[in-house]
């Protein structure tokens, strides 16, 4: 049974950092494209990164985030991060992590809460 785990969200100042860590377990990790996807109060969720396979060497951003976020994967830990910087009231959100494409995704995990506010 695929399980995906996220953590490391928080309430955070505009301008501040935050890493997010989601943890898969059930499914041969490597293998899979993997993103990070957010969900604001009222919105549809969206995607918000994406990285590929293996090394994880081709990396796609929503044009919101691209030069604040980074998203990185270790194939060992079997984990995918998102470092978040320069962090906008607009980021507040629920973080989840999934496959990219909708037609073959996992079950959701709990998702983690990023709120930015000073």
């Amino acid at each position: 049974q695929v399980q995906l785990v996220e953590s490391g969200g928080g309430l955070v100042q505009p301008g501040g950092s935050l890493r997010l860590s989601c943890t898969v377990s059930g499914v041969p990790f490597s293998i899979f494209p993997m993103a990070w996807f957010r969900q604001a109060p009222g919105n549809q969720r969206e995607l918000v990164a994406s990285i590929n396979i293996g090394s994880g060497s081709i990396t796609n951003y929503r044009d919101t985030v691209k030069g604040r976020f980074t998203i990185s994967r270790d194939n060992a830990k079997r984990t995918v991060y998102l470092q978040m910087n320069s962090l906008k009231p607009e980021d507040t959100a629920v973080y989840f992590c999934n496959r990219p494409a909708t037609s073959s995704q996992f079950t959701w995990g709990q998702g983690t809460q990023v709120t930015v506010s000073s």
